[in-house]
């Protein structure tokens, strides 16, 4: 029986993939039981050679591969479909995310006892990127929290957990990940944050500039706030017929 399933997106993270695995085992010991799921998304160097090797001495390791690059939410959602857990937890693949916040992320998920925490958010504090990025970040935080009214102040952030149920009910597009906080009080949820602290990359560089988020923000946000506006909540309740037999005596 698993509890949590910690899914990694990566594409080429050779450099950091070990360090991050040893991490993550070492942060969630003590807790609930869990698995890892690496989703190599089309990498194209020995990414996936290094999860597979290090599977020998971590039996709670998995991997899947994309034979060809699917973006972060692609493989978010592949790992997420594969999960046993109930709860699902992500990070980043680059090490910038530090596995010691993944406790404090779950808690609030595994402790809910109403059962309306649908997503916990981690807040990046002293962000350790360059200049350009945080401002970019921050210009595009400042207008999603106005169009979408989602009460987060960095949905880019990759340590979450949330329900996994939930998430896939969510409606599936490309960049999803940007906009979990919105999309999970479309449908209803509760969503929590927590401050989680951020650190450099060891290793690699990232995959995607400045310019190519800002071009590709501006549809999804526009989108996101087609999909909030078009939703119609409507819960169903079975109504008990006459002569239908119940579970048991079926």
């Amino acid at each position: 029986m698993t509890d949590v399933s910690i899914v990694i997106p990566m594409k080429n993270e050779e450099g950091n993939v070990a360090n991050l695995l040893g991490e993550i085992q070492q942060a969630c010991a003590p807790g609930p039981s869990f698995e890892i799921i690496v989703v190599d998304d089309g990498s194209t160097d020995r990414t996936g050679a290094i999860v597979a090797e290090l599977s020998k001495t971590m039996p709670n390791l998995r991997l899947l591969r994309h034979p060809n690059s699917g973006g972060q939410s692609a493989a978010v959602h592949s790992g997420v479909i594969a999960a046993r857990g109930r709860i699902c937890a992500t990070l980043d693949g680059d090490g910038q995310n530090p596995p010691s916040e993944l406790p404090a992320l779950m808690a609030p998920l595994l402790a809910d006892g109403s059962g309306r925490i649908g997503l916990v958010a981690g807040q990046r504090v002293g962000r350790q990127d360059t200049a350009s990025k945080r401002y970019a970040s921050k210009a595009a935080n400042a207008l999603r929290a106005w169009m979408l009214n989602d009460d987060t102040r960095d949905t880019g952030c990759g340590l979450k957990a949330f329900r996994r149920e939930a998430f896939l009910a969510l409606p599936f597009f490309n960049h999803m990940h940007r906009y979990l906080p919105a999309l999970f009080y479309r449908d209803g949820w509760d969503v929590a944050h927590v401050d989680v602290s951020h650190r450099e990359r060891q290793s690699g560089r990232s995959n995607y500039s400045n310019l190519q988020r800002a071009l590709v923000g501006v549809y999804d946000l526009i989108g996101v706030a087609w999909l909030i506006r078009r939703k119609k909540v409507a819960r169903a309740t079975e109504v008990k017929l006459p002569g239908a037999r119940s579970d048991a005596g079926a």
